[in-house]
């Protein structure tokens, strides 16, 4: 088996995550036919940097947990879903899904969805580039076609649906509130975005994921409120424009019955 073979490569990856695997028998050094202590010194620095790659993208879910617990939950991971891509922002993706598998982080069922804010913070951060419309922009739109009107998103928009007061949540281990009980909270959709230099995370008001989910996928205006409003009742069409102008979330506007485009 050489170094150069998918079987060798295999079985060296293996043996980084797996303390219990012996030293794959191509690897040898000037000072030992089998360096066990080197390759061990080795499997530890990989396994550290994985570790740490995890806290630097979930640093709310530390604080959460505590460095203690994230290390341990954070090397359980590491171990069971090494990288699949040379790219290491993306590492990290399956985390949520393993925290909500995770026995001893049964405790704190919102946990994953913490992390999911987080990663979707990441994405945020590295998504293209865009000029969100200025408030005044809208004013040059009839508001009889208003209805018709269909809205490019910001390409860094992310939504979050959540079970659990995930906003709150994460301002209090991010350092935006200070910490209080969640006991008396109500669920929460969180919108991450990028409109300009830095990440926002905002609470979605009643049917907001509803309606901005429609708006990405195509929908007009009119036809987003209906949906939003036919999942949410409480859905406010004006709060949620205002939101959507506000916040910077549109890029461009088309409207089909004027047959006019806004853009920056």
């Amino acid at each position: 088996m050489t170094a150069a073979s998918p079987a060798f490569q295999d079985n060296f990856a293996n043996a980084l995550l797996d303390a219990d695997r012996a030293v794959p028998e191509a690897v040898t050094s000037h000072t030992a036919r089998t360096p066990r202590k080197r390759f061990a010194v080795y499997r530890n620095n990989v396994i550290v940097g994985l570790v740490q790659a995890l806290r630097e993208q979930f640093p709310a879910i530390e604080k959460i947990v505590g460095e203690e617990f994230f290390a341990a939950m954070a090397r359980v991971y590491v171990v069971n879903e090494p990288p699949r891509s040379p790219i290491l922002i993306d590492y990290g993706n399956g985390f949520p899904g393993f925290i909500a598998r995770f026995e001893p982080a049964a405790e704190l069922p919102y946990l994953a969805d913490v992390a999911r804010l987080e990663i979707a913070r990441t994405r945020a951060y590295h998504a293209a580039d865009a000029t969100s419309l200025n408030p005044a922009h809208w004013n040059g739109l009839d508001p009889a076609a208003l209805a018709d009107t269909r809205a490019t998103l910001h390409p860094s928009l992310q939504i979050l649906r959540s079970r659990y007061p995930v906003v709150t949540i994460w301002e209090m281990n991010a350092g935006g509130i200070e910490p209080a009980s969640i006991e008396d909270c109500e669920a929460e959709n969180a919108l991450i975005v990028r409109p300009h230099f830095d990440v926002e995370v905002r609470r979605l008001p009643a049917g907001g994921a509803a309606f901005l989910h429609a708006l990405a996928m195509g929908a007009s205006l009119g036809e987003a409120a209906t949906s939003a409003a036919a999942e949410t009742p409480a859905f406010d069409l004006a709060a949620n424009l205002a939101g959507l102008i506000g916040a910077g979330l549109a890029t461009a506007l088309h409207c089909t019955t004027a047959h006019k485009d806004i853009a920056p």
